[in-house]
């Protein structure tokens, strides 16, 4: 429960304010100000769990220490860097504090059964005024860096600013919001945010991890090292292999292993990562049982590679849970700043080359389902025609808006799978038509300038191609050349922060609470910063308006209608071409594990999962009679 006082701010004139009262005069006094203090802050309502919880639902608070986790990252070009926070390198897995919180502690723990609702980690309290206009965080007073340096308000200062000035671009905008921030004391920072209604902003300043001042101040910070830094987190770094393993441990000394926010969590005593260049290759690696678990996003994959006598005997595990998280958008991206997908008649006609029920009829086992928003598997994905609470936002913007989005429901082109799309590309070259293009002796010209109509994809995962080869032989039918762009993961990631490409196959995540994060993707102001997620090139003042409503949305009711809207506007300017996605995990591992009986709602975590001594003594037995 969130606990509530109120502050009267005194007035320094007493004298007169008694004049004022028998005179029947105002001198227009502050009024009285509701402040809150909790050890939790939810975007909606209240929390889930009491002040005084021990430990989350989907947790085993009682799960044993020890074991080890081995697992398996593929990178065609391996990583460079121990500094995830930069715009530069590739970061070695596991540092990602939004990912896990193996390495640095955050200031807040976004529980994974509840919609949005963070609980103190570094910080045992928060305090708030009912507009949210500013935050104060009451830090724990036993926390240290893996070295022994105490944590204090001064390294949460510290890392905020060093984050905004030196850190990757995504902070700048996602904080954009955050007018000053000041430690009160030792044990007390606050945060004052800019005039306006951003409820989210008091929850995600949050989510960043606090850095040691003492090691920063005499480290480069904005530049590649694959020397371990200090964490406060509940690993350090045990062993760097440049490239192709890194290895954390469970730190004993962990200052916050007993908090209810980690009791039942980070149970193993190693976990190490493992790089792999290609999928194939991996798999084979995982039933050799040079890893351990392998969270399979391949199709064809999970229908053909995870049988025989492993399975059966029960050595290793096959496995789907329900995924009711958001899914986002997984698809073809446009980079609209192109010339050639400046136009929407353009993008929405190559559309119509994408068969997506033949390539799941024939690549996918059926297995997948077409994504038509981009909040997929969320309530907040528009359908139908608009509501009337949508109209109300969606109006004001009618006459910059496309008019069929008001009378027709959103549909994205479909076939009967059988391979003849015939009719789909007939449509296209109607409205490539439209745009200005003719089709010469089987080349769609620009009738303009009298170029042909080319374009290249940028791919760094070989097993893209299957999914991309198709598309290309339709757009050949439609006289449109596009090429394949083949490159490793360093080269893909700076192209992509640079924008040098004309489309790509990506995704756009999301929360169950979208906020903040929306400005990266769609606002105007990301388009020509480096390194933001704003690939597409939107620049588009109704998207930035709505965008601005999300952010300040004062209720759970109207975030949903506004990222409806929202969703709409995105679609109905075909800024990408939609692709697949599935409402399940797919799981493959040796049965060494123990698990909690409660898989939490809006999130899958190998965090709260623990070895378990028998099962691990059984795979290890099999093992060796298997070799």
């Amino acid at each position: 429960m969130l606990t509530c006082q109120i502050k009267r701010k005194p007035h320094p004139i007493n004298i007169l304010f008694l004049l004022a009262t028998l005179l029947g005069f105002s001198f227009g006094l502050h009024a009285e100000e509701k402040i809150y203090k909790s050890h939790a802050i939810t975007i909606h309502g209240e929390p889930k769990y009491p002040a005084d919880f021990t430990h989350f639902d989907f947790v085993n608070p009682e799960a044993p220490k020890g074991g080890t986790l081995h697992l398996a990252t593929i990178s065609s070009s391996g990583f460079d860097s121990l500094n995830p926070f930069i715009v530069k390198g590739i970061a070695a897995s596991g540092l990602t504090p939004l990912n896990n919180n193996y390495f640095y502690d955050t200031l807040l723990y976004h529980s994974k059964d509840e919609p949005f609702t963070m609980y103190g980690l570094l910080a045992e309290q928060m305090e708030w005024p009912e507009n949210r206009a500013w935050i104060i965080f009451h830090l724990h007073k036993n926390i240290h860096f893996h070295d022994g340096h105490p944590l204090t308000a001064e390294d949460v200062v510290f890392s905020f600013n060093l984050l905004q000035k030196e850190g990757h671009p995504l902070y700048k905008t996602y904080y954009a919001n955050v007018e000053h921030v000041e430690a009160l004391d030792k044990w007390r920072v606050k945060f004052t945010f800019t005039p306006g209604d951003n409820r989210e902003l008091a929850m995600i300043i949050g989510q960043f991890a606090v850095l040691p001042k003492h090691y920063w101040s005499q480290h480069t910070f904005n530049k590649t090292s694959l020397t371990p830094p200090i964490g406060s987190g509940p690993y350090t770094i045990s062993q760097v292999d440049a490239g192709r393993s890194i290895t954390y441990q469970r730190d004993p000394n962990y200052w916050g292993k007993d908090l209810p926010v980690n009791r039942g969590k980070y149970n193993f005593n190693t976990i190490r990562y493992d790089y792999y260049r290609d999928p194939t290759v991996a798999i084979e690696a995982l039933k050799a049982g040079e890893y351990d678990f392998r969270s399979e996003n391949s199709a064809k994959n999970w229908a053909t590679q995870y049988q025989g006598k492993l399975f059966t005997n029960q050595a290793m595990i096959k496995k789907t849970l329900p995924n009711l998280s958001r899914a986002g958008l997984q698809g073809f991206i446009y980079n609209i700043r192109r010339p050639v997908f400046a136009d929407t008649k353009v993008r929405q006609a190559l559309s119509y080359a994408y068969d997506f029920e033949w390539a799941n009829k024939n690549l996918f086992y059926n297995s997948y389902q077409r994504t038509d928003s981009f909040f997929e598997n969320s309530e907040m994905a528009a359908s139908g025609l608009p509501s009337p609470a949508e109209l109300k936002i969606l109006e004001p913007f009618k006459k910059e808006l496309p008019e069929a989005m008001f009378t027709q429901a959103f549909e994205l082109p479909k076939t009967d799978g059988s391979g003849n799309n015939r009719q789909q590309l007939r449509q296209a070259l109607r409205l490539l038509k439209e745009a200005g293009y003719a089709l010469k002796e089987g080349k769609l010209i620009n009738q303009q300038t009298n170029q042909p109509f080319s374009f290249e994809i940028l791919l760094a995962q070989p097993e893209m191609e299957r999914i991309v080869l198709p598309f290309q032989e339709n757009l050949k039918k439609l006289g449109i050349e596009m090429t394949i762009r083949q490159v490793d993961a360093q080269q893909y990631i700076k192209r992509l922060r640079s924008f040098d490409f004309d489309m790509f196959v990506g995704s756009f995540g999301q929360s169950q609470s979208p906020g903040n994060e929306q400005r990266d993707f769609w606002h105007s102001s990301q388009a020509d910063i480096t390194g933001s997620r704003n690939y597409i090139g939107i620049k588009n003042p109704v998207i930035d308006q709505l965008v601005d409503k999300i952010i300040t949305a004062p209720s759970r009711e109207a975030l949903i209608n506004y990222c409806r809207a929202l969703d709409r506007v995105l679609l109905w300017n075909h800024y990408v071409i939609p692709q697949f996605h599935i409402n399940q995990y797919r799981l493959a591992y040796w049965n060494k594990f123990g698990q909690p009986e409660v898989t939490p709602k809006y999130s899958f975590t190998l965090d709260t999962w623990w070895e378990d001594p028998k099962k691990a003594e059984k795979i290890k037995s099999f093992r060796k009679k298997a070799n």
